[in-house]
């Protein structure tokens, strides 16, 4: 990643409302896998299927921290971008996401507060079969913008 030069994400200034962005994601068992064994999560639910099809889920189900982590990496890599830094969410999870599904998930910035440097992004995802998966808003605080010649130094942080 060194020598690869990066630029912060969109400073307060050049967001402006209705800019959004858009993202699919395939759940793997390989994403499955590495959130287990880096939370320590052993929930049945998630991981065994005769457990869950005991259940009204009939098959195991993605954790949503998992579906908020790609809210999370889309935000912080594209609306507004690298720089940016999530201070409140409020997030519904409608239906569950089983495992193999594809989703796609829709940022769209709904309002800007200058004062406080923040920006509101509203999320929305969908499953392959158009469910509703996930649902509300993020508070965002986009990159500032650098204070002198030596942070130009920082394009490179990435």
């Amino acid at each position: 990643m060194l020598g690869k030069k990066r630029k912060l994400g969109k400073k307060l200034k050049e967001i402006k409302l209705g800019n959004s962005y858009t993202t699919t994601h395939k759940i793997e068992d390989r994403d499955l896998l590495l959130y287990l064994g880096l939370t320590d999560d052993a929930n049945p639910l998630y991981i065994q299927h005769d457990y869950a099809s005991e259940t009204p889920f009939k098959r195991p189900v993605v954790p949503p921290v998992m579906i908020y982590g790609i809210i999370t990496s889309a935000i912080s890599m594209h609306l507004p971008g690298p720089g940016s830094h999530i201070i409140d969410q409020s997030i519904q999870y409608p239906n569950p996401v089983h495992h193999y599904a594809e989703v796609t998930i829709h940022l769209e910035v709904t309002s800007i507060q200058e004062e406080e440097h923040t920006i509101t992004v509203h999320v929305r995802g969908a499953d392959d079969q158009s469910k509703v998966i996930v649902e509300g808003t993020v508070t965002v605080c986009p990159a500032y913008e650098p204070e002198s010649m030596n942070a130009k130094s920082l394009e490179n942080f990435y």
